[in-house]
């Protein structure tokens, strides 16, 4: 029998929504032709859910599973349900970026609601109640994510930071811009896709995901079918068994109308 997707797993950023934050009509449609054929969509980002519900609903997607935040974050919705949270001790890592990169803003995610951070991030750039806080108190309980930002950075020497922090205790995601995300050990999208999929009886090998970044790796790594955007880094492209056309050539799009 032809192989066919069982679960379709959705990046946001750079696969649903262009660079301008906008979702087209024809990749809306696309996931219409998923969803009426009764085949699940998980959408699997790094957004928190706040962010993440407005694109769930516009999609008009079913009840179901959502990952967010890296993976560290898994909810159910309509209506909103907590599935699970994935937390560690941000103090150390919180710290260690400090001293490497005082200049750095911190951001500590309070999940549904917004952010606690230390200074101003780029306009746009959190979205919730953003609420400011000193190193102290940021570092004072558990949480899901720490998203360190230095717009004035350069790209290469910021992101050497992931190295020189050193902590085997946190997973490091890297985005386009000088923003890095800093989750649980071992937490990734596939990490919580595999608990969803089992939950759902559905093997990795059936499931088709789609992402454009370096925080998609393991999901494309881990995916039956894993397709990276025309507009990803070439690791990313690497590690994916198909590339699919760049985001303004409709390549969402014409991937999930191979099979639906």
């Amino acid at each position: 029998m032809a192989w066919r997707p069982q679960l379709i797993a959705l990046d946001i950023d750079g696969t649903l929504l262009d660079f301008d934050g906008t979702l087209p009509g024809h990749v809306t449609q696309a996931v219409r032709r998923v969803v009426d054929a009764g085949t699940p969509v998980v959408l699997a980002t790094g957004r928190g859910w706040y962010s993440t519900q407005g694109i769930h609903e516009a999609l008009a997607l079913p009840k179901g599973p959502a990952v967010c935040s890296n993976g560290a974050v898994v909810v159910e919705h309509p209506p909103f349900r907590l599935l699970s949270v994935e937390t560690f001790d941000p103090g150390p890592v919180i710290r260690r970026v400090n001293e490497l990169h005082p200049q750095a803003a911190i951001a500590v995610e309070v999940v549904g609601r917004g952010y606690r951070l230390n200074k101003p991030f780029p306009q746009g750039d959190l979205t919730g109640e953003l609420h400011y806080q000193s190193l102290d108190d940021l570092c004072a309980e558990p949480v899901s994510r720490v998203v360190v930002r230095d717009p004035e950075a350069e790209r290469e020497a910021f992101f050497a930071l992931a190295d020189q922090i050193g902590m085997h205790s946190v997973s490091y995601a890297i985005g386009w811009s000088t923003w890095l995300d800093l989750a649980p050990e071992g937490i990734t999208k596939a990490h919580a896709l595999n608990r969803v999929t089992a939950d759902l009886g559905i093997a990795a090998d059936d499931v088709l995901a789609i992402g454009d970044g370096l925080n998609d790796l393991e999901m494309l790594h881990w995916a039956g079918r894993g397709v990276a955007m025309g507009d990803a880094p070439d690791e990313v492209k690497d590690a994916a068994d198909h590339v699919t056309g760049l985001f303004a050539e409709q390549g969402t799009a014409t991937e999930l109308g191979l099979w639906f």
